[in-house]
């Protein structure tokens, strides 16, 4: 990596610290409320509302399709705004304003007692709610076009320093990462009393939470308005109006852009494709199938990833004018390969070994000796992902500012609404698009959901009669109470036993390579066909500790079924590891290429400065 001088960014090119902290604090938009509405719509509109996750999950596409065509729109008719106010703030004001109100508005969906009133069908309410939170959402998303595609482009206007770029994106990356932290208490606020109401559920308790959180961010547009400046505006004044599609066709014709596009896009879609298969690993694989226990690591894993975005906005800066743009953006893509190779070895389930604890720290941890869990060390390459995303990204918007100062140099004009919509869209098409190959690439796998949905209904089955059990033998209820539950659940096992041996004779047939998985599946199923005989025999004699010794041998043998094969287990990590490192390696490749050098861009600068006349924007 070349050694490059340590750039010092000149005085009139600094963004004050107020306007660094009004601009990074519009990361609540485009980070903080996206985080919200993406993990929290699809979780309390299952358990709250009841509505099927595999429909939450389809709708939540139509609005990031929707975003990904109305963003070029937005940036287009931006860069052609001549208002009094300039040409985004306006904008900052209406959207800001608008994602507030449709924030709000998604949490209003109208209960079933209420939609009861007009249908009658438990398919009818489901689909009337569906419609109001998908349209909600479009309102949602749409205004965050609104909004953010503006914003955006301000940051990239803001100052003539690249550099200077990246300390205002780093600024909404911060804030925006520090505010979306605070999402899982959303769930603790939603569930309060006071907002919720008398066996209120989490949707009631929200549509009171987002009206605090509206009343919050409705002013915040209203001081962004006032207190954002526009420094490029002086020269954007002067510029002609253009065609939206002659900006289209510029734009994709920009050479340099597309190189940039490209390497932001490979790598990140190499991630998207495999999105979700870390939690495939971390419970089937670190766990065997234990969600509760993995659901522990899962949360660790999140707030460790958050913490560490946080942390790494500060190298960032200091990285980028130390050694480049392009040599730190080479540095966020090696510390993500490092994070793959990593996972080769930190993916290990099962412990590491005991240490020896001092006779001062044994009271505390219950004992001379510590187990040391080998699933925690994906800790490890957590961090390094989560550090390499964030300088990644945060880099890659930075640089389309780069790219603007080309083409103002090319044609006189400036577009940073136009580039950076185009940019966010092919992102955000590319995750549209890599949804459906998560799902062909977990077809490859061999990964069993039906195996999985089969043995959840069997584990419920074998709780119910478990905690039945526990409460005979603790005297808390008379057997004659228990006998008729009990009876229901020990046929149901049967049933569910039945099912899950039928598919997985069907699947035995489908993947003979996997028969020996298979085969020592359909044994603990037959355990488990057999202890039902028992535990019946049990309640029959009224024998409370003989079914509670039952019920958990019964518990013992469902966690098994819940294996997948070992060779769906090694598929998982061989397209989960391999997959985004190789495309890593070309955006490498890619950034070798790009032509925006540290000593191009000091030109251009020059340049431009020449061509204005030493105007100061």
């Amino acid at each position: 990596m070349a050694n490059i001088e340590e750039h010092a960014t000149a005085v009139e090119d600094r963004v004050p610290w107020d306007q660094l902290i009004a601009f990074g604090l519009g990361g609540l938009i485009p980070i903080a409320l996206f985080n919200i509405v993406l993990q929290l719509v699809p979780l309390l509109g299952n358990i709250s509302l009841g509505i099927s996750a595999v429909w939450l999950g389809a709708i939540l596409v139509l609005p990031r399709l929707w975003e990904a065509l109305s963003d070029p729109v937005v940036g287009h008719v931006s860069d052609n705004a001549r208002t009094r106010w300039g040409r985004r703030r306006p904008f900052i004001l209406i959207g800001g304003i608008a994602v507030a109100l449709g924030f709000m508005a998604i949490w209003w969906v109208p209960s079933e007692n209420i939609l009861r009133r007009y249908v009658a069908s438990d398919a009818g309410v489901m689909w009337l709610q569906l419609s109001f939170i998908l349209g909600t959402l479009l309102l949602f998303f749409t205004a965050c076009a609104v909004f953010e595609i503006p914003h955006g482009a301000l940051g990239l206007e803001m100052s003539t320093d690249r550099h200077e770029r990246t300390r205002l994106f780093s600024a909404k990356s911060f804030l925006g990462n520090f505010f979306a932290m605070g999402t899982p208490w959303l769930i603790f606020f939603a569930s309060l009393e006071v907002f919720s109401g008398p066996g209120g559920n989490l949707v009631d308790g929200m549509r009171y939470v987002s009206m605090i959180i509206a009343g919050v961010l409705a002013p915040m547009a209203v001081w962004w308005f006032v207190s954002l400046r526009e420094p490029g505006f002086a020269v954007a004044r002067e510029q002609k109006k253009s065609n939206f599609f002659e900006d289209m066709h510029t734009t994709i014709a920009n050479r340099t852009f597309l190189l940039l596009t490209a390497i932001i896009f490979t790598l990140a879609i190499g991630f998207n494709f495999v999105g979700s298969f870390a939690n495939y690993i971390t419970i089937f694989y670190l766990y065997g199938g234990d969600v509760r226990a993995a659901s522990t690591l899962l949360g660790i894993a999140g707030t460790v990833w958050a913490v560490t975005a946080l942390a790494a906005v500060f190298p960032l800066n200091w990285l980028g004018r130390r050694f480049g743009k392009n040599n730190t953006l080479l540095i966020a893509i090696l510390l993500m390969c490092a994070a793959q190779l990593s996972k080769i070895v930190c993916y290990h389930p099962g412990p590491l070994g005991t240490i020896e604890l001092p006779a001062g720290l044994a009271t505390y941890f219950g004992g001379r000796t510590l187990t040391i869990e080998g699933p925690y060390l994906i800790l490890i390459p957590t961090m390094l992902l989560s550090a390499g995303m964030l300088m990644f990204f945060t880099l890659g918007s930075s640089m389309v500012g780069d790219v603007c100062d080309e083409d103002e140099l090319s044609t006189g004009t400036r577009s940073e609404g136009t580039y950076y919509s185009v940019f966010w869209w092919f992102i955000k098409m590319g995750t549209a698009f890599a949804s459906l190959v998560m799902g062909a690439l977990l077809v490859y796998t061999s990964f069993d959901e039906r195996q999985n949905v089969l043995v959840d209904a069997l584990g419920e089955n074998i709780a119910i009669v478990e905690a039945e059990a526990e409460a005979w033998v603790a005297g808390k209820s008379a057997q004659v109470e228990q006998n008729a539950a009990l009876v229901e659940q020990t046929e149901m096992i049967v049933g569910n036993a039945g099912r899950l041996r039928s598919h997985l004779e069907s699947r035995l047939e489908a993947h003979p390579a996997q028969a020996g998985h298979i085969g020592a599946l359909l044994d603990h199923l037959g355990s488990v066909e057999t202890l039902a005989g028992e535990a019946r025999s049990a309640n029959d004699a009224g024998d409370p500790a003989q079914l509670l010794r039952v019920a958990g041998e019964l518990s013992h043998h469902s966690e098994f079924l819940r294996r997948q094969s070992p060779e769906t287990l090694f598929r998982l990590r061989l397209v989960e590891i391999g997959l985004p490192l190789a495309l890593s390696v070309v955006s490498i490749l890619l950034v070798l290429r790009y032509p925006l050098t540290e000593q191009r861009c000091r030109e251009i600068k020059e340049l431009l400065k020449q061509r204005r006349g030493g105007m100061e924007r």
